[in-house]
């Protein structure tokens, strides 16, 4: 079967690889939709430290069930059409025993620590897969990456009474604005790409500024009557937004970091003691965070074209990536269709 693979930094292709051998407990997928995760731009760029090469990407899935083990249970069945949580958890560690699965010491996530779903079939644990008959074979692939922008919202503990500042206007950032936005919050969206804040609108933020030709200080002071946004969610991982994030935010205020920084990033610290602040990571996203998204694209429907950047074929997909990480800011989510 035919899979596409990232077979060093800088080189992707399309490579033939065996069937995957499926057990009593497993699922065999045939994919019809995966997208290109900023993860799997990293690995292309050899940016991400947890890869090893050669690697499959791919974790945001979209498949029907073309084959069911033996001791999988009875709702499951062959031609359902289903997406897949990718992250894998040992139960054994100290986030585990606390049920943030999510957050697992030996996490291994499809396409980064092991290989991904840019391929023709797969086989799964029946753990992993969610069957829903309601969504769109493309709707299926856009819940994983809104998981991520609508856990952090959890992680920040947002409510109707926050102003919610969120940087990046990403697949990951615009999960991050849709549920801040279903709380009831007062959500400001800051993006360099006004393309991209144009949906930020359409997804519900109430206010956007581009930080790259207007004063984020000044317009965040009249936005928020000089107090500041009570929430900062980092999700654009860049030094620049890191430091932002913790000059802007409110005093007594919380900031929840998703964005990897390819550097490291020096801070003033004493806006940390001064502010009392409240700074939290936000990794991956748990099966509650799977549920909302799935809720809210059934009960809103949002159009699809508002994510989805573009659709390859499995043989233009290394274009698509290279292209990609040429010009990385014109693009919300590559689909690749098998």
């Amino acid at each position: 079967m035919n899979a596409i693979e990232i077979t060093k930094p800088g080189e992707i292709s399309v490579v033939e690889r065996e069937m995957p051998q499926m057990g009593e407990n497993d699922v065999l997928l045939k994919l019809k939709y995966v997208g290109f995760c900023g993860s799997d731009r990293s690995t292309f760029l050899g940016k991400n430290p947890l890869v090893q090469y050669p690697r499959i990407p791919g974790h945001e899935i979209s498949a029907v069930i073309e084959k069911v083990g033996e001791n999988v249970p009875a709702t499951f069945e062959e031609g359902q059409n289903v997406t897949v949580v990718p992250y894998t958890n040992c139960g054994q560690c100290n986030s585990c025993k606390q049920k943030r699965f999510n957050a697992c010491l030996h996490n291994q996530t499809l396409g980064v620590q092991r290989d991904g779903a840019m391929t023709e079939f797969i086989v799964v644990p029946w753990e992993k897969v969610l069957a829903d008959a309601e969504l769109s074979e493309i709707q299926l692939a856009l819940v994983e990456p809104i998981t991520v922008g609508f856990h952090a919202v959890d992680n920040g503990k947002v409510s109707d009474l926050d102003t919610v500042l969120v940087f990046g206007c990403g697949m990951i950032g615009s999960g991050a604005i849709i549920r801040a936005s279903l709380r009831g919050a007062t959500v400001i969206a800051v993006d360099i790409d006004d393309v991209k804040l144009e949906v930020a609108k359409k997804l519900g933020a109430d206010y956007v500024i581009n930080s790259g030709i207007q004063n984020l200080h000044q317009e965040l002071k009249k936005i928020t009557r000089e107090n500041g946004p009570t929430v900062v969610i980092e999700a654009a991982g860049n030094p620049e937004t890191y430091r932002a994030a913790i000059e802007e935010v409110a005093f007594a205020g919380r900031v929840v970091c998703i964005g990897y920084a390819a550097t490291d990033v020096s801070f003033a610290t004493k806006l940390w003691v001064q502010k009392e602040l409240v700074i939290t990571g936000s990794r991956n996203a748990n099966s509650s965070d799977f549920e909302a998204v799935i809720k809210y694209l059934k009960n809103n429907q949002p159009d699809e074209n508002i994510f989805v950047s573009k659709t390859v074929s499995p043989n233009d997909a290394p274009g698509a990536m290279r292209d990609w990480s040429e010009a990385p800011g014109e693009i919300m989510k590559i689909l690749v269709q098998f």
